[in-house]
C-alpha cells in the first residue's frame, strides 16, 4: 500500500533491495576499520538501521578491501547519552550519524567537513551554520525533515469540520468536537523521544522559540510560558491524550495511522506508519500549515541528524573521507528516503527527489526556510532536560519548569 502515497521512479523504488549486501568481513581482512556509531530509524529489529548502513558498510568494503567498517546502532532515546559516555571515556567513535553538538567541535574533537568529504557544497546550504562552531562546518546533514499539521479527513467529515485549523483557539474548538465521539483530539507528543521538537512547533506558533534573534536563551520568555499555558488547558479540557509527557511521537504516529487521533503535528516519517496500519488510504489524510495562536504561521521545524568525524589519535582522516564519499552518494540517500521517508541531506539527491516524488516534493521545497534547533554548545544539555522535565510544565506552574530549563542553557554557554 505504500507505493499508492507515493509517486516515485522505478530507479528509487528499486533501491529497496539494498538490504541484501555482502557477508560482512572479518577485522583480519582489513588494514583499517572505522567504527561508525548511527542512530536507529526503525521501529523494531525487522527494519532496524543497521541493516541500511551495513549494507552500505559492505559495498564499501568490496571496493575497498583494506578497510572494514564496524556499525553499531543505539535507539534513538539512548542515542545521545552512550555517545556522550564514549567521548567521556576518550573512546572516540571515528564516525557518528544521529545528533550534532557544537561542543565536541569546541573541544577540538571533530575533523571540519572539508578535511573528510570531497564535495562539501553539495551538502544542504540550510544546514550549514547548524552543523558549524565559530564559522567552520563540522556536521554533515545526513537526513533531514520538515514539519506540518496532519488531519485525518474521514473524523473530519464525521464530525462536521471542514477546514484544518489555523489558530489555537481552532484547534482546541475541533479537537473537543473531536474527544466528545470518543477519538483523540490532538496527539500531543511530549515524552522522551522528541519532546523538544513539538515544544517549539508550539513555541514557534506564539512568538517564542528557545533563542531570539541573537542567540539570547529565552526559554523562559512571557511567549513560551504563555503557551505552555494554553497547552495545559487543552489538557486539561481532554482535548489530547492524558498525559502527554508519557507518550513519544512514535506511539501517536501509530494512534494516527490506526485512525484514533483527529490531528497532529508530524512528518513524512508519518506516511509508511499509517500504510502498514492500512487503516486509512491516502486521500483520507490531508497537510496544512502548522496553526499558531492568531493564525497558521509561516515557519515550520527543519530537522537534520548530522555525520560527524571524530579525530581520535589523529591517523584514520584519509579512510574516513574515503567512506564519507562513498556513504553520501545519490543512490544511498535515496534508498534511506525510501526505507523511511526522510529527506535527503544533499542538494543533488533532493533535487533528484523533487523530480520524482510528488508526494515528498513539497516537503523538501519548505526546508530552505525551516527554523532549526540552537547551534549553541548547551543544547545537547538542553535538549536532555526538555525531553525529561517538559510534561511536567503541563500543570500549575509552567513558568518554574521554563526556569528550570533556562538556568541550564544559561550554564552552559
Amino acid at each position: 500500500m505504500l507505493k499508492s502515497w507515493l509517486t516515485a521512479s522505478t530507479g528509487l523504488a528499486a533501491l529497496a533491495a539494498l538490504g541484501c549486501g555482502l557477508v560482512s568481513p572479518t577485522a583480519a581482512q582489513a588494514a583499517t576499520t572505522l567504527s561508525l556509531v548511527v542512530a536507529d530509524y526503525g521501529t523494531g529489529p525487522a527494519d532496524t538501521s543497521q541493516k541500511y548502513w551495513q549494507t552500505i558498510a559492505d559495498d564499501f568494503h568490496a571496493a575497498n578491501p583494506d578497510i572494514t567498517v564496524k556499525v553499531q546502532t543505539i535507539n534513538w532515546n539512548d542515542f545521545d547519552t552512550k555517545v556522550q559516555t564514549m567521548v567521556q571515556n576518550r573512546q572516540y567513535p571515528d564516525i557518528t550519524e544521529g545528533d550534532y553538538f557544537s561542543n565536541y567541535a569546541q573541544e577540538g574533537l571533530l575533523y571540519k567537513a572539508s578535511d573528510v568529504f570531497t564535495d562539501p557544497d553539495n551538502l544542504m546550504p540550510v544546514f550549514k551554520t547548524l552543523g558549524s562552531y565559530n564559522g567552520t562546518q563540522y556536521g554533515l546533514p545526513f537526513t533531514t525533515s520538515a514539519r506540518a499539521l496532519f488531519y485525518n479527513k474521514k473524523i473530519f467529515a464525521d464530525d462536521g469540520i471542514t477546514t484544518p485549523p489555523a489558530t489555537w483557539d481552532e484547534v482546541a474548538a475541533d479537537a473537543a468536537k473531536i474527544q466528545a465521539k470518543g477519538k483523540i483530539g490532538f496527539g500531543l507528543p511530549l515524552g522522551p523521544e522528541e519532546a523538544q521538537a513539538e515544544t517549539l512547533l508550539w513555541f514557534l506558533g506564539n512568538g517564542g522559540g528557545y533563542q531570539d534573534a541573537s542567540g539570547k536563551w529565552v526559554i523562559n520568555s512571557p511567549q513560551n510560558v504563555e503557551t505552555m499555558e494554553y497547552m495545559t488547558k487543552m489538557v486539561k479540557a481532554g482535548d489530547t491524550e492524558p498525559n502527554p509527557g508519557t507518550k513519544n511521537r512514535t506511539d501517536l504516529f501509530e494512534q494516527f495511522g490506526e485512525g484514533q487521533i483527529g490531528m497532529m503535528n508530524g512528518e513524512v516519517a508519518l506516511l509508511p506508519i499509517i500504510s502498514k496500519a492500512n487503516v486509512l488510504k491516502p486521500e483520507d489524510v490531508g497537510t496544512a500549515a502548522i496553526a499558531g495562536k492568531t493564525g497558521a504561521i509561516d515557519k515550520t521545524l527543519g530537522v537534520c541528524d548530522f555525520v560527524a568525524a571524530f579525530k581520535g589519535d589523529g591517523t584514520k582522516q584519509a579512510e574516513i573521507k574515503k567512506f564519507l564519499d562513498f556513504a553520501y552518494q545519490d543512490k544511498y540517500q535515496l534508498a534511506f528516503v525510501n526505507e523511511y521517508l526522510e529527506l535527503p541531506g544533499t542538494t543533488s539527491a533532493a533535487v533528484a527527489l523533487a523530480k520524482t516524488n510528488a508526494t515528498l516534493a513539497p516537503f523538501v521545497k519548505a526546508l530552505p526556510n525551516a527554523v532549526q534547533y540552537p547551534n549553541d554548545p548547551s543544547w545537547a544539555q538542553v535538549k536532555t532536560q526538555i525531553q525529561q522535565i517538559i510534561g511536567t510544565a503541563i500543570g500549575p506552574d509552567p513558568k518554574s519548569v521554563l526556569d528550570t530549563i533556562q538556568q541550564t542553557a544559561l550554564k552552559g554557554s
